[in-house]
């Protein structure tokens, strides 16, 4: 075992980043592990992506953000939290998965994928959702040609691409593509457009439509995928139809690590995979084990963003200082 830390924080997301935060404020001994890079979801945003939000409902400590735009872009946003890291200080080991959550006599093992073993009076999970997407469960899924992520438009310059959903992903990959020299099929299992995307994108997605610039089916599903072909079903008319493509693009959203959260414990509500929790210090079942960030909203994820994440590393520390570190 190495030192005792008052609190490993898992996931270094702008959440876990505030939650660090916290935790300095407070003078509290802790370290953030992450598995992948600083923020890593917004690393794996399209390269072109703006924020809803704007630069201050992003902020994290009081550190302002600066932006150049009315709303910030990906890259600024992956700045901003860099400097953030860095202008606290906040002790973060990056590509360090964590492989087990074990609580062994009122104190918590961390095992990470590197053989070592962290011991931890409480831990905070704030893992997010953005590397579990919500399967398709059709045939072909896991041809190499299908993707549930998109970064940038020019490997599908001049092919055939279908778009699986209709809200913001789908929408702003449909646009960025067609405005890239691809053709685009829109495919979305609702009656149209949802009515939250981005307030700048639904107009111009709709006028799109309108003038078959990018040809949409709407109240219809994909039933099997061929490396040249997509095969759907249209909800209405029940007619399967077959629809010729070169890549697929599924933005059919996200849900947490289910398995990884119950071997912690940590009971999750069916079929949300919403995690029970208090909802007032975010702890859960697990004394000294907490859920925070988007994590906490289980499938139900337009539920919690960076804007009201960021606030539960408030609650959670003062929690673990009243709870489980009272002398600190």
């Amino acid at each position: 075992m190495e030192e005792l830390w008052d609190t490993v924080i898992i996931g270094a997301g702008p959440t876990g980043l505030s939650c660090g935060i916290e935790a300095q404020r407070a003078g509290l001994r802790f370290l953030i592990l992450e598995k992948g890079a600083l923020v890593d979801s917004i690393r794996r945003f399209p390269t072109n992506m703006v924020f809803f939000s704007t630069a201050e409902n992003l902020e994290l400590g009081g550190i302002p953000f600066p932006t150049t735009h009315p709303r910030p872009t990906r890259v600024e946003a992956l700045q901003y939290y860099r400097r953030v890291a860095e202008y606290f200080r906040l002790p973060i080991r990056l590509y360090t998965p964590v492989v087990s959550v074990e609580r062994d006599g009122g104190l918590f093992s961390v095992r990470t994928a590197h053989g070592e073993t962290l011991c931890g009076r409480t831990v905070i999970v704030a893992t997010g959702y953005f590397d579990q997407p919500n399967p398709l469960e059709v045939p072909g899924e896991e041809l190499p040609h299908v993707t549930h992520y998109y970064v940038e438009p020019y490997g599908y310059v001049y092919t055939r691409v279908a778009v699986i959903g209709g809200r913001n992903s789908a929408v702003e990959t449909a646009l960025d593509l067609y405005r890239h020299g691809a053709t685009v099929f829109l495919i979305h299992r609702r009656a149209w457009i949802g009515e939250s995307v981005k307030y700048w994108l639904k107009p111009d997605i709709e006028n799109r439509i309108r003038r078959e610039e990018i040809r949409a089916y709407f109240q219809t599903v994909v039933e099997a995928i061929e490396p040249k072909r997509l095969w759907l079903r249209n909800l209405v008319t029940e007619q399967r139809f077959a629809l010729e493509v070169d890549f697929v693009i599924a933005h059919t959203g996200y849900r947490p690590n289910a398995p990884f959260l119950e071997s912690m414990g940590i009971e999750l509500q069916r079929p949300s995979l919403v995690p029970v929790y208090n909802p007032e210090t975010f702890e859960t079942s697990v004394p000294g084990l907490y859920v925070a960030g988007s994590v906490v909203c289980g499938c139900e994820t337009w539920n919690v963003f960076i804007e009201n994440g960021r606030a539960h590393a408030v609650p959670i520390i003062a929690d673990i200082q009243r709870q489980h570190v009272p002398n600190r």
